[in-house]
């Protein structure tokens, strides 16, 4: 779930066109069709997209494909000239442009230059990242790129703790980074990006949550949120993550004492309607949760977006989601309908 303040809210609803907002009609028009008659209507053009900057990671937390190097597909990094050219074939659709799915953003070299292109095509931008990268060049960059939005991972208020999932990251430089980003806002008197602290709350963190939100407020982030952490294993949880807090798990017991997830897997999902995933070599997948792109929509190096969009491949996959959405796989996981709590 996305959460907007209001300064937040605004700078969205300003990059909002006539023909933007007349596709998020048609989209939210046909999704409720398509649940009123039990077949799958598409109408328009995504609202949001995510776009894959790199596979690759500095990081190895132990739930993350990337982190674990354990990906089928190939690493690499999205090519500036491929972007572009994705861009400008849907830039007057789009109104959110997430820069993130696996790895970590800062390693692109071409990232920030790729922001401040979407941000010229007027599209409202929002990238994920563990701040190890953010240096004083890296940060003034950041905020002169027109970034709108700038999720910082910070899953621990104390070295011991925050490398239990972050295995291999250094408290320090996410802090350091975190305040270059704060300086310079204030040095170039910029209201963007929003920045928050994005806290996963697993068992050996739950006991920081206070503590997260007075570190975000002494740093002076704008926000401090929560979500709930994706345990692959979760029937077994190997290593000891699901939270004793049931506010902040996806998970609860059944009546045998079974663990299972508290979504129920409804056959409809807002995702394939509105939004979708592009990798870094372009192939198409329903959402964040196909992380090793098992269920390929469409290649953008062989069709153009708005054909994949469109095309029989999706459909297909709109119908059997409609039709049985706990047989696929990558759904089996899924938070959806599911709260992410903010302070």
């Amino acid at each position: 779930m996305t959460y907007f303040n209001l300064n937040d809210t605004f700078n969205l609803l300003s990059k909002l066109s006539f023909r933007r907002f007349w596709n998020g009609t048609k989209v939210y028009m046909s999704y409720w069709l398509s649940r009123i008659t039990g077949k799958p209507i598409q109408w328009g053009y995504p609202i949001s997209i995510s776009f894959e900057p790199t596979t690759s990671c500095n990081l190895r937390c132990p739930e993350c494909p990337s982190g674990l190097r354990a990906f089928t597909r190939p690493t690499g990094m999205l090519q500036k000239n491929f972007f572009e050219q994705t861009i400008d074939d849907i830039h007057k659709e789009i109104l959110y442009l997430i820069f993130y799915f696996q790895g970590e953003p800062y390693l692109n070299p071409d990232f920030l230059d790729m922001v401040a292109y979407a941000h010229k095509k007027g599209i409202y931008t929002a990238t994920s990242t563990n701040a190890h990268y953010l240096t004083e060049e890296k940060a003034k960059k950041t905020v002169e790129s027109g970034l709108d939005r700038l999720i910082i991972s910070i899953d621990g208020t104390t070295q011991d703790v925050y490398e239990q999932y972050r295995v291999g990251g250094k408290l320090d430089k996410v802090l350091q980074g975190a305040r270059n980003i704060v300086k310079w806002k204030k040095e170039l008197n910029s209201s963007k990006p929003f920045v928050f602290f994005q806290f996963l709350v697993v068992k050996p963190n739950e006991h920081q949550i206070e503590l997260i939100k007075k570190l975000g407020k002494e740093i002076g982030v704008d926000q401090v949120r929560f979500k709930t952490a994706q345990v692959y294993d979760y029937e077994n949880d190997p290593n000891q993550l699901i939270p004793s807090i049931s506010k902040y798990s996806r998970y609860k017991k059944d009546s045998t004492g079974k663990t299972i997830v508290k979504n129920g897997l409804s056959n409809h999902c807002w995702k394939l309607w509105h939004a979708n995933v592009i990798t870094w070599d372009g192939l198409v997948v329903p959402c964040c949760f196909d992380k090793d792109a098992m269920h390929q929509l469409g290649n953008l190096k062989t069709l153009s977006f708005k054909e994949i969009w469109h095309n029989d491949n999706y459909q297909q996959f709109r119908k059997e989601l409609m039709t049985s959405r706990k047989n696929i796989d990558i759904c089996a996981n899924c938070s959806e309908g599911l709260s992410v709590w903010e302070d």
